[in-house]
């Protein structure tokens, strides 16, 4: 199992090379067509066409594409995703400052959807039709067709504005405590660790209502795949097979019933991760957290060519270990997968 593990790594990474390869390019060119000038911006409006010009050569866009594309090969191959024009500071601090913000609000409400969707799930499956089912379609339902920003207004109005039980939706921390010493980048994690158990409690509060939005949004995928994994679990032979020996219900349902709905179930939670590490912008918008999702579109606005193509690429990079994460889980549950497969 060991030595299959092994090789199971090293396929999935050389698998992984070209499809870096690609990523690096298509973002290259992408972000060379998007609309508006960097040299521009970071002229100012009042810069004449000689200092654009200027600007536009110390940055190296006066080269052809091709110029360009091999410095910025060069470049990563020494680790350096060049300097964000924005911030004006190097994108690979950029990115290391604000991916753990992304990571604990992601890992946060991924933990909260799993903790509500797979056990309701499996009650819906073992139920079809009965209240427990219809709850289970009800969240599924609304968690698809509420927008992020929708749902997260509404519980700052009702839980900050109204209750008053809130904190206020200015980050991830208020500006009356100080960053815990960094450690893993979690702020409730580094606080634990340090001992520093208030400013733990300061920012679990300023965690909870993003958490709880990402998580509406994020429980739905996993409460429907789960349901009907199950469902066909319970329907299947073996299950039949095992009812007709006398086991006990709860040995089928989570010994024979659940193992075999979890590969199914462990590839949307992937999925749903990757997606809404990438994707949750409108929540650290409407909370101000300080995140790569609203890094991105700041990068955007403003044709921020290396802050774009050091996000895409830390995305791509992200999803690889991710796909090689859950590849490895499975050869774990499921014997039966091999390279082959």
């Amino acid at each position: 199992m060991k030595h299959r593990t092994i090789e199971l790594v090293l396929f999935r990474l050389w698998q992984a090379v070209p499809v870096l390869f690609g990523v690096i390019v298509v973002t290259f060119i992408l972000t060379r067509a998007l609309p508006g000038d960097p040299a521009v911006y970071f002229a100012g409006p009042a810069a004449d066409e000689n200092s654009i010009a200027e600007i536009r050569k110390s940055l190296g866009l006066d080269r052809s594409l091709f110029e360009q594309f091999i410095i910025y090969l060069g470049d990563l191959a020494r680790g350096d995703l060049g300097q964000s024009l924005s911030t004006g500071q190097p994108v690979l601090n950029d990115l290391s400052k604000r991916l753990p913000a992304s990571l604990e609000l992601t890992f946060s409400a991924l933990i909260l959807s799993v903790m509500i969707a797979v056990p309701l799930g499996i009650l819906a499956a073992m139920k079809p039709g009965h209240w427990v089912d219809h709850t289970c379609r009800f969240l599924v339902t609304a968690g698809v067709s509420l927008p992020t920003f929708f749902t997260g207004l509404v519980l700052i109005f009702f839980f900050y504005y109204i209750a008053g039980i809130a904190p206020s939706p200015i980050g991830r921390l208020d500006f009356v405590y100080l960053p815990p010493p960094t450690i893993t980048g979690f702020y409730v994690l580094d606080s634990l660790l340090a001992g520093d158990l208030e400013t733990a409690r300061a920012a679990f509060a300023q965690l909870i209502l993003p958490a709880i939005t990402l998580a509406l949004f994020t429980l739905a995928p996993i409460a429907r795949m789960t349901r009907a994994s199950m469902i066909q679990a319970l329907s299947s032979e073996f299950i039949r097979t095992a009812r007709a020996a006398g086991l006990s219900s709860r040995k089928i349902i989570f010994t024979y019933a659940l193992r075999n709905a979890l590969l199914p179930v462990i590839t949307t939670l992937g999925m749903v991760f990757s997606f809404t590490l990438g994707a949750n912008v409108l929540v650290e918008k409407v909370f101000a957290w300080p995140g790569i999702g609203s890094y991105a579109v700041e990068a955007l606005v403003v044709s921020d060519y290396a802050a774009v193509q050091g996000f895409v690429l830390s995305m791509a990079v992200i999803f690889v270990l991710l796909n090689l994460t859950v590849d490895i889980i499975y050869t774990l549950i499921d014997p039966r997968i091999s390279l082959e497969s």
